[in-house]
């Protein structure tokens, strides 16, 4: 490191160091590699697009920032003060369009493979491939540690306005850009007693993760990429998403809080328990300090979420008790992770949950298609990959978006499409009568209902109908008294033990 080129330097966010130890504990999985593309329609000024992204290198601290923990009792964050920001440039123009896509599959997939040295900023590329005359795909991937969701449209704003500035031959003058070091030290004054007690009482009791039953074990085998991270999404219809919108404003609640309320609902299903714990992604970004919402950086930070189900409670007042809730735990967004796993009950080296829950107020497209520029925007892709075995997401829009990312070695895509359904279903049983009792929310959706009761229940079968089912039963016990008739948890039981034990409780009764 040139130690002439370092401007600053100091701890890391809770979040930061949370995704630091991950990303190197496994650097193979690509885990928190970000990485958005698109197609650029226009008279792309390519020199001018090169300037107005190293401009925002040059103002935001966060992007000329690297990570060093060797030797030191606590990993911190150095910030350089020069950066320079690498821009590949591609031409494909000679390719046909499904060589150009394969291409670019090949080239997201080594990108994110290729990772960063955490150390050595910028952890953050660019590249650009011409794909026509007036066509380019952009593809810009950076290490989470950086930046949250929120910075997105704050950073792309920017570099829109600086493009055409640039474009223009003029100077744009922006506001001076808050460094994040001010949320470091801001983060450093906090009360951890007070949260402590916050969080010692409200998971009081919970000593174990939520168990999904739908997954299977891991494979150790299969690392790195080749381990395997899906997502598939579903998207409400406009009549749906009104419906949860008029739902919400009635009531005075939030999209996020019947999405919140929908995901316990769906973990308590599955795992057959009243009480469940998931993670929960919250802002972050502190009212208190001033100009925080023009920062960019990682505010983000994760908290355990803890639901009772209560089956005769009825929906909209269980409802109003969560957002409270969700509405009380604001006030400890800062608390670190790792301590309130301290805090609670759940033994050291398990999980305080096993699936987190983000509900984004701020679509990737819409921010990028949003931009005051003669390039037209098409085509966006992002990717993210979590170290949790289940990410689910919430956008609100037109039409609400639902997105279930997913590690591959632990779900099936059928899996997860059913997910997506259950969710769906139990969004649609809110809205059509929010006063029903929570013991009564529908699950399965009209298909599959259709499917397990009627379709694949389709077997009749002729038996003898002067004999009731005790005898018919007997009658199986002499002829096969060895073939089994009851396997469960590994345990066996004939047709002749069970018809003994059968008679024995029959004599024991009478």
């Amino acid at each position: 490191m040139d130690v002439k080129n370092v401007e600053d330097f100091y701890p890391l966010s809770p979040m930061q160091q949370g995704m630091l130890f991950h990303s190197l504990y496994a650097p193979e999985s690509a885990v928190y590699i970000e990485q958005v593309s698109c197609l650029l329609r226009g008279d792309l000024d390519v020199d001018a697009f090169e300037r107005a992204w190293q401009r925002v290198v040059d103002r935001h601290t966060i992007l000329r920032t690297g990570f060093v923990g060797e030797g030191l009792k606590e990993p911190v964050q150095v910030v350089h003060r020069r950066v320079k920001l690498p821009l590949e440039k591609q031409d494909w123009r000679g390719l046909p369009p499904a060589e150009q896509e394969a291409r670019l599959e090949s080239f997201l997939r080594a990108e994110r493979r290729q990772g960063f040295r955490l150390s050595q900023p910028p952890l953050m590329r660019l590249a650009l491939m011409r794909v026509g005359e007036d066509a380019y795909r952009f593809v810009w991937t950076h290490h989470h540690l950086l930046m949250d969701g929120w910075s997105l449209p704050i950073l792309l704003r920017e570099v829109f306005a600086l493009y055409e500035g640039f474009r223009r031959g003029e100077e744009v003058r922006l506001p001076p850009a808050r460094p994040y070091r001010d949320y470091i030290v801001w983060l450093r004054r906090q009360d951890l007693a007070e949260a402590e007690r916050f969080w010692r009482q409200t998971l009081a009791g919970f000593t174990a993760p939520t168990p999904l039953v739908v997954d299977r074990p891991p494979d150790p085998s299969r690392t790195g990429e080749e381990a395997g991270y899906g997502k598939l999404e579903a998207v409400l219809s406009l009549e749906e998403t009104a419906a949860l919108q008029e739902l919400a404003r009635r009531h005075e609640l939030t999209l996020n809080t019947l999405v919140q309320g929908a995901w316990a609902l769906l973990l308590s299903r599955y795992s057959g328990e009243e009480d469940v714990v998931y993670g929960a992604t919250v802002s972050g970004r502190p009212p208190d300090l001033p100009g925080v919402e023009a920062m960019v950086g990682l505010f983000i930070n994760t908290l355990p979420v803890r639901v009772r189900m209560v089956p005769d409670a009825v929906l909209l007042d269980w409802l109003k008790e969560l957002q409270a809730r969700l509405l009380q735990m604001r006030q400890y967004e800062y608390s670190p992770l790792v301590q309130i796993q301290g805090w609670s009950d759940v033994p050291r080296g398990l999980p305080l949950f096993e699936s987190i829950l983000v509900f984004e107020n701020y679509p990737v497209v819409t921010s990028m298609e949003g931009q005051e520029s003669d390039l037209v925007i098409e085509d966006v892709r992002s990717v993210e990959r979590t170290n949790y075995p289940l990410t689910v997401v919430g956008g609100p829009a037109d039409r609400l978006l639902l997105r279930i990312a997913y590690d591959e070695q632990q779900f099936d895509a059928d899996t997860i499409r059913r997910m997506l359904d259950h969710l769906r279903t139990l969004l649609g049983g809110m809205a059509e009568n929010p006063r029903r009792l929570l013991s009564t929310m529908p699950l399965l959706g009209g298909e599959e209902r259709q499917r397990l009761l009627v379709t694949w229940n389709d077997s009749p079968a002729d038996y003898p109908l002067d004999r009731c089912v005790h005898q018919l039963f007997e009658e199986q016990a002499e002829r096969a008294p060895d073939r089994a008739a009851v396997v469960f948890e590994g345990e066996t039981l004939t047709y002749g033990e069970l018809n003994r034990r059968a008679n024995r409780l029959a004599h024991y009764l009478r």
